[in-house]
């Protein structure tokens, strides 16, 4: 296996400095095993950073401690417990802790920071860091809006760290403590009901879009002319969706392989195989949409094609008709034309002139008049110009 290349460094230090403090030894006797180090104090944080600490035991809240520092100590109190540790974009110093805490990889602390991730699952020793691309549709504005969410899991921890306003955890952890029997299970369970709420929440946004490709085909074949920019806009929605979806099913799948090597209980296997079978089903009707897009945009320019070349049809028929009326005018005028020249001629006046005193002068200007008028018309007709 080839040697895994150092990540490049972040603007302003700031990666190389989480890993120092990160990757910094402990001081521990020789023989006893490392204890848990008392983490660094969390610097003031803004208030809605912590969303909600918890410590369970067989699936039942004992504990709501009020800060980072007290859920570390009453964990440590409780060997047999769990803590659930809610963030909203959390601060340094809160990653910091937590790290310290419960020793979590730089690399994943890094990402949790940075957000903007991939969806993914990697582990890390006993830890599990999975990364998910909750999606919610908005109504009003008739989009697509996606967040951001990590979640540590631990044999006695689940750290949630989101970013965005999806997927509600409130939800997903009144639903828990309401299912202790579930919730007893440990931290996989916690990670299921994640799961299952971020693959709930896409749902409603696969009903939205599938009302907006609706109506974006009416559009189409009533000729609307801002439907081209509405089927792009939601097209590029959907490889944001193809990006939050198609990579869970693989996800899934590399969580059901490890159910024996990690001894996942059965009955959570169940449930985990459901949120698979719907993360599929999830991800095949988005492969559906974008490809219906891709047919409707064809369509689309199909029909705008057809009606330009209706119009340019339209402006050739004008074009060719107002031709014919030219060439009437014009032949016409050609023929006024002939006889105001012979006029125009004898008009002159000039005393030296031989018609003016030919008796047969006025006759043969009448005449010579005729002939050409008569000899301009049938040229004209026989081109079909008159």
């Amino acid at each position: 296996m080839s040697e895994r290349r150092p990540r490049p460094a972040a603007r302003n230090g700031k990666k190389s400095v989480w890993r120092r403090a990160l990757n910094a030894p402990a001081a521990t006797g020789p023989t006893s095993p490392a204890p848990r180090a008392d983490p660094p104090e969390p610097e003031p944080a803004d208030a809605d950073s912590v969303v909600q600490a918890a410590l369970y035991r067989d699936g039942v809240r004992v504990s709501t401690p009020a800060s980072l520092a007290d859920t570390f100590r009453e964990l440590r109190d409780q060997p047999s417990g769990m803590a659930w540790i809610g963030l909203a974009r959390p601060t340094e110093a809160e990653l910091l802790s937590l790290a310290a805490e419960f020793d979590l990889h730089p690399l994943a602390v890094e990402d949790a920071m940075e957000a903007h991730q991939r969806p993914k699952l990697e582990r890390y020793g006993d830890t599990l860091f999975v990364v998910l691309r909750a999606a919610r549709y908005l109504d009003a504005p008739e989009e697509v809006d996606f967040g951001e969410l990590h979640v540590f899991v631990g044999p006695d921890f689940v750290i949630t760290v989101r970013h965005g306003a999806a997927p509600d955890l409130s939800a997903v952890r009144r639903r828990m403590e309401d299912s202790p029997e579930l919730l007893k299970l440990g931290p996989e369970a916690v990670l299921y009901a994640i799961l299952d709420s971020v693959v709930d929440g896409y749902v409603p946004v696969v009903s939205g879009v599938q009302n907006d490709i609706d109506e974006i085909e009416t559009e189409v074949f009533r000729g609307d002319p801002e439907v081209s920019r509405r089927i792009y806009e939601l097209s590029r929605e959907m490889v944001e969706f193809q990006r939050a979806t198609r990579p869970l099913v693989g996800m899934l799948h590399a969580l059901m392989a490890g159910f024996a090597k990690y001894g996942t209980d059965e009955e959570l296997q169940r449930y985990l195989r459901d949120v698979a079978d719907h993360v599929t089903h999830t991800s095949e009707r988005v492969d559906g949409f974008r490809q219906a897009l891709t047919d409707i945009l064809t369509v689309n320019a199909t029909l705008v094609t057809q009606q330009q070349n209706a119009e340019m049809r339209a402006l050739a028929e004008a074009g060719f008709e107002q031709n014919e009326e030219i060439k009437k005018i014009s032949s016409w005028a050609a023929i006024l034309f002939a006889p105001t020249l012979v006029g125009t001629i004898y008009g002159m006046n000039f005393e030296h002139m031989p018609e003016l005193g030919w008796t047969f002068g006025y006759p043969f200007a009448i005449g010579l008049m005729g002939v050409v008028c008569a000899g301009l018309y049938v040229i004209f007709k026989r081109r079909d110009w008159l």
